[in-house]
């Protein structure tokens, strides 16, 4: 596989598949408990991936950060493609297609879950869930936004320093301009995941995957 990453296996035969990505300087197993809140029945096969890019001040990068929201290109999109072919090998390889299939992330991690998500030519994922992230601006890319697109879950701290909650309301904006159903959530905190927040979304998510065969059908 072309990415390091960790498994958190199903309680039994799982019924899709959740992959979250670390933020920046963190590591594959920065977001492993982030998995049972979401997925308490451990339904799903959860996977976390590693970033490729090792970057002070240390830990795992998917990018270099110059300016929030502008993704550096030259080292964005040779990530884009390395997780792009990890993600595709991890579909083939768990037999689990890309409409049973939920991306998350937290920080960048939600920066590369919108991405391979919402690139043009990705296959849509059956849900979305972005923690304190961004819909990403980089020349060479293009996020497509045609509808249906998939359920998507936004949680970011009013107090974020480091990516301003301006930046979690516009993902809101324009993924409800573009016909997403948006489940957001604004939290007191700094940039950091809510755990309260996660925790509720479980249900969502099993609703999710619960109508994601009839939207691929489509």
């Amino acid at each position: 596989m072309s990415l390091p990453y960790r498994q958190r296996p199903a309680a039994a035969e799982p019924e899709g598949l959740l992959v979250l990505f670390h933020g920046r300087g963190a590591d594959e197993h920065d977001l492993v408990p982030l998995l049972d809140l979401l997925d308490p029945e451990r339904r799903l096969l959860g996977v976390t991936p590693r970033g490729p890019l090792s970057l002070p001040p240390g830990g795992a990068h998917w990018y270099v950060v110059r300016e929030v929201g502008y993704p550096d290109p030259a080292t964005f999109l040779p990530t884009f493609e390395r997780a792009s072919r990890w993600l595709d090998e991890l579909g083939a390889e768990t037999g689990i297609p890309p409409a049973r299939t939920i991306l998350g992330g937290f920080s960048q991690g939600a920066v590369m879950a919108y991405s391979l998500a919402l690139g043009r030519g990705r296959s849509r994922p059956a849900a979305v869930i972005a923690f304190s992230g961004f819909l990403p601006t980089v020349d060479g890319f293009e996020l497509d936004l045609a509808p249906p697109l998939p359920p998507v879950a936004i949680g970011h701290g009013t107090y974020d320093p480091v990516i301003e909650v301006g930046w979690g309301r516009l993902a809101r904006e324009r993924l409800e301009a573009a016909g997403a159903r948006v489940t957001y959530r604004e939290s007191p905190l700094p940039h950091t995941i809510d755990p309260r927040f996660a925790a509720q979304l479980a249900p969502w998510l099993e609703e999710a995957l619960a109508a994601a065969p009839e939207r691929a059908a489509r």
